[in-house]
């Protein structure tokens, strides 16, 4: 096989490792009932001035599987976190006790279960777009070797592996579907 078209199979697999990578970070802020520090993850608090990551600010930990403990750093930036908790909109109430701020996850609901997993699939979806992008570009930068030495058949034969390397990644979204599926039906 010519050497550009394995570079150029060789980026793309690169590429749709990422994709994948995100579609599971993605995964990872749609809550399962459980509570996770990465609940949490996006929530800017106004730092002195200046927005800055919750993460920064304060230590996040999980004492069961339905509290989150936000524990700042500094007793005076308790009112800003908490603010900016609610600003969010990940659906926690926080209760400050003057030390730290407790948010108690509560069970999820039959509906919201179903909404979860709409958000999921959604997720899941978004993440299958972009390979099947990553697929089409890769497919035209191989067509583009034809200028550069490379023949027909191997053309055709990178066009096949980059389809074979698009499958295996769709497999794999779709194998974390499921799994994130289960955990958010498992009452």
């Amino acid at each position: 096989m010519n050497e550009f078209i394995k570079l150029e199979l060789e980026e793309a697999s690169s590429t749709m490792q990422k994709a994948l990578a995100h579609t599971d970070s993605e995964f990872t802020k749609i809550r399962a009932g459980k509570a996770s520090p990465a609940m949490l993850d996006g929530i800017m608090v106004d730092y002195y001035g200046a927005p800055t990551p919750l993460t920064q600010v304060a230590n996040i930990n999980t004492p069961d599987a339905r509290t989150i403990v936000v524990q700042p750093w500094e007793k005076s930036m308790i009112g800003p976190i908490e603010k900016a908790i609610m600003i969010s909109n990940v659906g926690l109430n926080p209760q400050n006790d003057g030390q730290l701020i407790r948010l108690n996850v509560p069970p999820l609901t039959e509906e919201r279960r179903r909404d979860l997993v709409k958000k999921v699939k959604e997720e899941a979806e978004t993440g299958r777009i972009s390979i099947r992008n990553i697929r089409k570009n890769t497919n035209e930068s191989i067509k583009k070797l034809k200028n550069d030495g490379a023949s027909e058949d191997e053309i055709k034969v990178g066009e096949a592996e980059v389809q074979k390397i698009t499958d295996a990644y769709i497999a794999k979204i779709d194998q974390l579907v499921e799994l994130k599926e289960k955990d958010i039906m498992t009452v």
